[in-house]
């Protein structure tokens, strides 16, 4: 049976919706997924995979890679068993207008690109837990790690695409805006706002669940005059993100399988710290 021609990943395929060969500003958005997806070699294979609650996992034969959760869209179409289905396949996913078959579509994507011998020549940083002041232990991230260059500058504009953990932060050091789908938060902002307060921001974090919604490539070309941090597990840790002007991906690496398949296919285990190991790139600048 051939891997990557197989029934399995027919719907794969076929719910890869994009067109690439339209132009927006002569790059077209799906350039940005064609790219990524092109760069998984042809020869390797989907051991197994899972679309959890609120987590996601793919597994394959360089290892696995995973993804948050996104639910919505349009309607399911890759109903198939995608298992022993090439991962370029399934990788083809990212593109599909139905955000479940986007997560698994991330989550393959990352099970090539979080590979730490493909991440060690870029510079890659590996997070280790530290102890907070509250005695709960975490690893510091991206927003810590810019924070004493955000408070120098002083009264800088910060924009934060999705509610993260102790996100209000921020607001103690410079001017923020939080932009959100679902506001419930006091700071948040809708994200439809993004059109007016991202070009104006001096630092824009964004989750890497854009990515799976399709609205990554619209705000990184708003945040061209920003320094640009790509957040979460969601986000694919490949250098062809910094040609679209990413500066830094604070992503992750899966660091124990066994551990990241119970807690998605669970709802519960610790993830992070556990599962996980947050990894960073940066852009090396010329």
């Amino acid at each position: 049976m051939e891997r990557s021609e197989n029934n399995t990943c027919s719907n794969a395929r076929e719910a890869e919706t994009g067109d690439s060969s339209g132009t927006l500003q002569n790059r077209s958005p799906w350039e940005f997924y064609d790219l990524l997806i092109k760069g998984i070699p042809e020869d390797l294979a989907v051991h197994d995979y899972c679309l959890g609650t609120h987590w996601s996992y793919v597994e394959a034969d360089c290892g696995m890679g995973v993804s948050f959760t996104c639910k919505g869209g349009a309607k399911r179409q890759a109903k198939n068993d995608l298992r022993r289905c090439s991962l370029r396949a399934m990788a083809q996913l990212a593109k599909s207008w139905c955000f479940e078959e986007a997560t698994l579509g991330v989550a393959a994507l990352n099970a090539y690109y979080a590979q730490k011998h493909l991440l060690d020549p870029l510079g890659a940083v590996y997070d280790e837990p530290v102890e907070r002041p509250d005695g709960t232990v975490r690893s510091k991230d991206a927003f810590e790690l810019y924070r004493p260059r955000i408070a120098a500058q002083g009264n800088a504009n910060v924009v934060v695409v999705g509610h993260f953990p102790h996100v209000d932060r921020i607001a103690e050091y410079a001017n923020l805006t939080v932009l959100e789908r679902n506001c419930s938060q006091p700071l948040d902002t809708p994200d439809p706002a993004c059109e007016y307060v991202v070009p104006m921001a001096d630092y824009a974090f964004v989750t890497g669940v854009t990515i799976i919604n399709k609205t990554a490539p619209r705000l990184l070309d708003l945040a061209k005059n920003a320094t640009t941090v790509m957040v979460g597990p969601s986000v694919v840790m490949s250098s062809q993100l910094f040609d679209r002007g990413v500066d830094m991906l604070a992503g992750s690496v899966v660091a124990d399988p066994e551990k990241a398949r119970f807690a998605v296919k669970s709802g519960a285990g610790q993830f992070f710290g556990e599962a996980l190991q947050m990894t960073s790139i940066t852009r090396k600048r010329a």
